[in-house]
């Protein structure tokens, strides 16, 4: 065997391999490469939407949130406003039933008073009257009238 034949089968047999190689396995390899280049891409930048749709999601939360609390802000001074309302309307209507209380008791007082002077008014009557009797019961003496009189006086 010559070696030149040898090389040349080689190179015949090594021609018929790249030949099948391209015309089999290349293009179904390039095809499978560019589908898989064009898959990363897409992942690539569904993956750069999604980052930028939820830093979008994430701005409007923040909004949001920041509208809840002035909302809330809103609404607690909405109630303390309300509430000094109330505690200023139990106030005044506190001081409106006191100061009508008051009245009330004082005209009450007054007239226990009145009552009061008329019934002293009528035993100092009576007491009159009975001392009056006594001294006129007796003669008029004035150690007996003073002695009477220290008794009216005791008695009232």
């Amino acid at each position: 065997m010559n070696i030149t034949a040898t090389l040349f089968a080689q190179i015949l047999t090594f021609g018929l391999l790249v030949w099948f190689v391209k015309a089999t396995l290349w293009g179904p390899m390039t095809k499978m490469l560019e589908d898989r280049k064009t898959r990363i891409a897409e992942g690539l930048a569904a993956a750069e939407r999604g980052r930028h749709e939820q830093e979008l999601a994430e701005k409007r939360a923040e909004e949001h949130l920041r509208e809840a609390k002035q909302q809330a802000a809103e609404i607690i001074a909405q109630a303390q406003k309300r509430a000094s309302e109330i505690v200023e309307e139990a106030k005044s209507d506190a001081e409106a039933e006191g100061s009508r209380l008051k009245a009330a008791a004082e005209a009450e007082i007054d007239q226990e008073v009145n009552r009061a002077r008329e019934q002293l008014r009528g035993q100092v009557v009576q007491l009159a009257v009975v001392g009056a009797g006594r001294v006129l019961e007796r003669e008029v003496d004035a150690a007996a009238h003073d002695k009477a009189l220290e008794d009216l006086v005791a008695q009232i």
